[in-house]
């Protein structure tokens, strides 16, 4: 079985690891409504795709 000859310090085995970080999710401004929304993704408050109506809207109504 294969064993390293040297143990690999705490600065060498972090500094491989330096680009391991989890980066947050990029977003854009739907063109319609202005609201955030992710890339290639139907914008949540207005229902738009690629300047197309995908999602359906429904009104509820406060009782």
């Amino acid at each position: 079985m294969a064993v390293p000859r040297k143990k690999i310090s705490r600065v060498r085995r972090n500094t491989r690891r330096a680009h391991h970080a989890i980066s947050g999710t990029t977003g854009s401004v739907c063109p319609k409504c202005l609201e955030p929304k992710l890339h290639h993704h139907a914008c949540s408050s207005c229902g738009t795709y690629k300047g197309r109506e995908v999602l359906t809207k429904t009104v509820e109504s406060a009782s």
